[in-house]
């Protein structure tokens, strides 16, 4: 066999592969593959929020500031914060806070910055283009890591967690709200079934792209579930890690501390 082809077949050995919904990728090609799924959805990602979910979005973004109690001062960093639906909820909370959206997707940003609350909110409120695996903050610079429906975009997990915990202050609180897994096999079947029947569906009506929200719903049940992401959250350092179930399990709340 000849040097060249030896090469060829180490690089493909040592490739490494992960999951884009469904499909196995390469590491390398899923990043831009997410990036291009919410390019195409921007403009009509937050109504397509409220058809998917009836709305009931909001009362979970609701229960993770309930639990997180946002309190002034504190400085939030919002990653795969999109259109900021949290730092806007955060900052409303905490008069005397301020709030970094960090995005890998310009055009999310840019729509979160044409919504009214943005120009309100401006003196305390930044916008910043950046992967949640190599975040272009120094160490232990924020006293609150929010996650909201982006960690499962992620292409290497446990990495954005140790960059999460790695920006924490001491004594700073991870949060991650994300669809999970519902405890009840039935239930599950039946939701399911939604999500797979009616959501794509919705997506081409609303938004025009079948092929992003059936990425969404595959990459959902690709996810761990709720007890297999809280030790990946200890095993990335945090301390005091618990989750609470919002909608039976549809989605979860996940919560650490680096102590």
């Amino acid at each position: 066999m000849s040097f060249t082809k030896r090469q060829d077949l180490m690089s493909n050995t040592d490739q490494r592969t992960t999951h884009f919904g469904f499909q196995t990728v390469a590491e390398d090609d899923k990043a831009g593959m997410v990036h291009g799924v919410f390019s195409r959805v921007a403009n009509r990602y937050d109504v397509m929020n409220d058809v998917m979910s009836v709305g009931v979005h909001r009362l979970w973004k609701d229960a993770m500031m309930d639990w997180l109690a946002p309190r002034s001062g504190q400085k939030l960093l919002d990653v795969a914060g999109g259109t900021g639906d949290i730092a806007f909820r955060f900052l409303k909370r905490a008069p005397g806070a301020s709030a970094t959206v960090l995005d890998m997707t310009e055009s999310m940003l840019i729509e979160g910055r044409k919504r009214a609350e943005a120009e309100d909110l401006a003196g305390r409120l930044g916008w910043v283009v950046g992967d949640a695996m190599a975040l272009p903050f120094a160490d232990n610079s924020y006293d609150v890591y929010t996650i909201s429906f982006g960690i499962r975009n992620v292409t290497r997990i446990p990495d954005a967690l140790s960059e999460a915990y790695r920006v924490l202050k001491p004594g700073g609180r991870l949060m991650v709200l994300e669809f999970s897994q519902l405890p009840n096999p039935a239930m599950q079947w039946a939701y399911d079934r939604y999500s797979f029947n009616v959501i794509p569906v919705m997506g081409q009506i609303v938004a025009g792209d079948r092929d992003s929200y059936q990425y969404l719903v595959e990459s959902i049940r690709k996810f761990p579930d709720q007890e297999a992401f809280a030790e990946m959250i200890r095993q990335a350092g945090f301390d005091q890690v618990r989750y609470r179930n919002l909608t039976m399990g549809v989605a979860a709340l996940h919560s650490g501390w680096k102590l």
